[in-house]
């Protein structure tokens, strides 16, 4: 494949599609497929004429919107490579993303301007690109609103860049060829547990920056309805669940979290299929996830670097796995789908060990990764994770955590997430991190860290990981008004560590502590 038609892909879309509904949002705006085909060829011309280029950077900076959807399809239309900009960004995350993909402009709105502009970046008004006003009549053909097309883009250019989270340290940059992209929103597509029908809707919650585009992507070439919100708004969320205006749902473990404990003791009919991953899905939350939608959970494992899907786990798969009698431990998700290779590495120093970091090799994987100081590719393919896990004896994929985050403590190494799935979900306190702090005496000390917390909180945490061995049992218990986190919003155990030690003073020794 050396092009990727893009543009007759959405035409052909828009023409079979017509005025059925493709992206609404919380505020009663609606696209229709063929009023997103002539709004992104309108944009992708109007970039043209700024003399912007095939595999060019453009950065998005935008919230979940219909001019986020606009963009991200406008800007591949043409061939450069979207970069999609957290809207969460502080000024300086936002110099640092713009300057490692070599941003010259940016499509934000108007009270952003200054803000881009102060980053050494050329703000462009979305209001500017997208200001023609649609309005389509019920008897409007296709054929009426052809708009001008754009040739294929060349697949080898730069179509994407993504950055990762910064958990541990900054964001680095994540190259994807427009090959690349096509290749694996095809995967996605194939690997559907559910082809919607034009009425089917999947509700949005998450950034547009990540997951939710690749659904918004793969849903609409399949013909169904987006409905994007602006976050995790349970004043608005809660009644089209209940109304069952919503047929699929994408939700990390954080937002169901939110969810399940908004809505504990209700029934939600009508959802088919709801949408997980990013992070580990625990029993406690499966059973209040299936006890409130039904057993329609689909796990799946991506990463920045390489898209979803590259294992799946089936509802009914999920299902089957956690109502089993043991659960071994980490996160299991799942087989590899067609095409994707998996090998686990043993550390040097136990190479015997079943256990180890995550390696994988697969189409869609990205082209390489940007530092600072240049890009970085895979060796033989094969890209270094940096998760940590294992094959269980069924032959899936099980996460047991990061290398990164492993912890050296009195000569043991140990995997906070072990702990972290054991002491989540307490009923006295609202989220908890479990890092660690350098200690001269143990080398790394445990701590477990929690926000909203209530009085006996730390004693509730301690019984839920009593039948741990000693050693992998925190140290130290303390909690913070809230838990520091990245632009994705994944808790980031460093920033987490600083914070601690920041706000409280640290007594090292044998029986280390901490002091407000």
């Amino acid at each position: 494949m050396t092009t990727v038609a893009w543009s007759d892909q959405l035409q052909v879309l828009a023409a079979r599609m017509g005025q059925h509904v493709a992206v609404s949002d919380g505020q009663g705006q609606q696209l229709s497929y063929r009023q997103l085909n002539q709004l992104a060829h309108q944009l992708a011309h109007a970039l043209l004429k700024r003399r912007l280029t095939s595999g060019q950077a453009i950065g998005v900076w935008l919230p979940n919107s219909l001019d986020a959807v606009c963009c991200a399809y406008g800007i591949r239309l043409m061939g450069a490579a979207e970069t999609p900009l957290s809207w969460s960004l502080t000024d300086d995350e936002l110099s640092w993303c713009s300057g490692l993909a070599q941003v010259q402009c940016v499509i934000t709105r108007a009270d952003r301007a200054d803000r881009v502009r102060a980053c050494g970046r050329v703000p462009v008004l979305v209001d500017e690109l997208l200001g023609l006003e649609m309005s389509w009549g019920p008897s409007a053909t296709a054929s009426e609103f052809r708009v001008p097309a754009l040739p294929p883009v060349n697949s080898a250019h730069t179509g994407r860049i993504l950055f990762t989270s910064g958990t541990t340290g900054k964001p680095k940059g994540v190259i994807y060829t427009h090959g690349a992209r096509w290749i694996g929103e095809q995967m996605l597509k194939a690997a559907m547990p559910m082809v919607p029908s034009v009425d089917d809707t999947l509700l949005l919650m998450t950034p547009f920056v990540h997951g939710a585009s690749l659904l918004t992507f793969a849903w609409c070439d399949l013909g169904g309805q987006v409905l994007l919100h602006d976050g995790v708004d349970m004043a608005r969320i809660e009644p089209l669940l209940q109304q069952g205006d919503v047929q699929a749902v994408f939700a990390p473990p954080t937002v169901l979290a939110k969810i399940t404990q908004a809505m504990a003791g209700q029934r939600v009919e009508g959802v088919r299929c709801v949408f997980t991953g990013t992070q580990a899905m625990t029993a406690n939350l499966y059973q209040a996830t299936s006890a409130l939608f039904g057993p329609v959970v689909r796990i799946t494992y991506g990463k920045s670097e390489c898209v979803n899907p590259i294992t799946v786990l089936s509802p009914s798969q999920t299902h089957e796995y956690f109502t089993q009698a043991y659960q071994a431990p980490g996160a299991c998700v799942g087989w590899p789908v067609p095409g994707v290779e998996l090998r686990i590495q043993a550390p040097q120093d136990n190479a015997e060990d079943d256990q180890g970091e995550v390696y994988l090799r697969a189409p869609q994987l990205c082209a390489g990764l940007i530092y600072p100081d240049g890009m970085v590719g895979h060796e033989d393919g094969w890209h270094a994770t940096g998760d940590l896990g294992y094959f269980d004896e069924a032959g899936r994929l099980v996460l047991t955590g990061r290398v990164a985050d492993v912890i050296k403590t009195g000569g043991y190494r140990v995997n906070p997430d072990e702990i972290e799935a054991l002491q989540s979900g307490g009923s006295l306190y609202s989220a908890l991190c479990v890092t660690s702090v350098p200690s001269d005496y143990w080398g790394e000390v445990i701590i477990a860290v929690a926000q909203d917390v209530q009085p006996g909180w730390a004693d509730e945490a301690r019984e839920r990981v009593a039948a741990l061995s000693k050693y992998k049992q925190p140290r130290v218990y303390v909690s913070l008004p809230s838990l520091p986190r990245t632009a994705q919003g994944k808790v980031s155990r460093r920033q987490v560590a600083q914070a601690v030690l920041q706000s409280h003073q640290w007594v090292d020794g044998p029986y280390p502590t901490m002091l407000p």
